[in-house]
């Protein structure tokens, strides 16, 4: 049986950071980790190929080929899944589907044949039983979650690597945590389940048998849930396994008392992390408490920040705005936060109700529930009905995201960043497209740039100053390129936007 794993496509986002991955001529950030995990669950007779439309274009010959086409996404590539749908009832393709948002909205997509949720560890080889016996259900459910200590190494080997600027692995699922407005916990339960050392350094193993020496994302919701077994396990693992290697920089996300642990973030850093994202939300103490943020609350955040800053790991953070207690004061006072703490990528977005979330509970309770929640942190919509009213959160967003993805703000904060930053343990090896990348940052952003005054000024203040990071200054002036065209194109009047197809 041929079976097509189709990845969706992603509209523009922050995260998609499209216009600088063009610098370094690749076409996505990562791949779908899901599906290669998937595509190695399947029976080895089955042949199998790998459509990822944000690096290629599924064509008719893909779909020609197919016998079954299997699904993966999120919400925020709906758009996209329902013209794949579309396109495979036209040819009589059956389609499985399964990820975030088909278990979100399983009535959504009545035109799926089968619908394979929660975890595919425990739901996929249920329906592949079924599908060898002639008698496959439409919905296959899980109780309870899977032990992903028996989860395969992706088949990396369906990639087209060269298309993409980083490599995912994952080691644990679940968090501690319970945020109001996240499903992570819906999805994937609170207590953290983790991959034995053993697993994640035969994927890191099989990724360096196949050639990537570049950046992993390690896709762990909360990478730091259980601290004593990173401590104890995993982390000393990650410190042996590079010794003698080149490359691969880690990056993941974490929760904010990082910070309270100089020993976890001194194995990270020696294990070669060198940025992690963490949801900030808000400055604001009774925002935090109505979110439910805990593990916020009662700190010192901008010196939380600091700290882990200094220990050698960049802070990227996810801000909120639009909670009941927010105020017309707010977006001012997430301005000046993130321009204090350094934090360069500063990913604001509207608080927005998540089916299965108790926000979403809460809401529909008092009947504050407009529309499905779209995942796209730049389209400025919200599915439920701001105390401030929807007019004055737009506004207030707008004015926040002008101000700190302006030249000016955006530069000013890289350097307070740079300032606290230690120096990192590992970088990642120079190849000839970030050679040429830095190149391209010197005529597109120095010379054609409107922040070409800004570019100049950082990249001599880091030579003179700080200049074992100037290829970090040089990446996140590049990212800052990608972020203010996101701005100008979907958020900002639309007057200010840049032509179409510029880099």
């Amino acid at each position: 049986m041929n079976i097509l794993l189709v990845y969706p496509r992603f509209p523009d986002t922050f995260w998609s950071l499209r216009y600088a991955l063009r610098f370094i001529r690749r076409d996505a950030s990562h791949p779908p980790l899901g599906l290669l995990t998937i595509a190695a669950l399947l029976p080895g007779e089955f042949d199998k190929r790998l459509v990822d439309m944000n690096v290629e274009t599924l064509t008719e010959g893909d779909l020609a080929w197919a016998d079954m086409v299997l699904i993966s996404a999120m919400v925020v590539q709906r758009e996209s899944v329902k013209n794949v749908i579309a396109r495979c009832r036209e040819k009589g393709l059956p389609v499985v589907a399964g990820g975030p948002l088909f278990t979100a909205e399983v009535e959504e997509f009545s035109a799926v044949d089968h619908l394979v949720l929660d975890e595919a560890e425990l739901t996929l080889p249920v329906f592949l039983a079924d599908l060898k016996a002639g008698r496959p259900k439409r919905v296959y459910r899980a109780d309870g979650f899977c032990d992903i200590g028996q989860s395969p190494t992706p088949a990396w080997s369906l990639l087209k690597m060269k298309k993409y600027a980083s490599m995912s692995v994952q080691f644990s699922r679940g968090c501690p945590f319970n945020c109001d407005f996240c499903n992570v916990t819906v999805l994937f339960g609170h207590k953290p389940r983790m991959k034995r050392p053993e697993q994640v350094i035969a994927e890191l193993d099989s990724l360096y048998a196949l050639g990537w020496r570049s950046s992993v994302f390690f896709v762990d919701d909360n990478f730091i849930g259980n601290k004593q077994y990173l401590k104890t396990r995993l982390l000393p693992a990650l410190i042996a396994w590079r010794k003698g290697k080149k490359g691969f920089v880690f990056y993941t996300e974490a929760s904010i008392n990082l910070a309270d642990d100089p020993e976890l973030m001194r194995l990270m850093v020696q294990a070669g992390f060198d940025s992690v994202f963490i949801g900030i939300e808000s400055p604001d103490e009774a925002c935090l408490a109505e979110c439910r943020k805990k593990q916020n609350t009662n700190r010192d955040l901008l010196q939380s920040v600091k700290i882990i800053q200094r220990a050698g790991l960049q802070v990227t953070g996810g801000f909120i705005v639009g909670f009941d207690n927010d105020t017309r004061s707010t977006f001012q006072r997430q301005i000046e936060f993130i321009q204090k703490s350094g934090i360069v990528t500063a990913m604001v977005g509207i608080l927005n109700a998540p089916p299965g979330t108790r926000l979403f509970a809460r809401l529909q309770g008092e009947n504050r529930l407009i529309s499905k929640i779209t995942g796209d942190n730049v389209d400025g919509t919200t599915n439920i009905i701001p105390k401030m009213g929807i007019e004055s959160l737009l506004e207030g967003y707008r004015t926040l995201m002008g101000h700190i993805y302006s030249p000016k703000h955006y530069y000013r904060r890289v350097k307070v960043f740079l300032k606290e930053f230690g120096v990192p343990r590992v970088k990642a090896p120079l190849t000839l497209q970030s050679f040429l990348a830095f190149f391209r940052s010197c005529f597109l952003l120095g010379v054609r740039g409107q922040e070409r005054f800004q570019y100049w000024k950082l990249l001599v203040w880091t030579l003179l100053r700080k200049p074992r990071v100037v290829s970090l200054a040089v990446t996140l002036a590049i990212y800052g390129h990608h972020y203010r065209r996101i701005c100008e194109m979907y958020i900002l009047p639309k007057r200010k936007a840049l032509p179409a197809g510029k880099a």
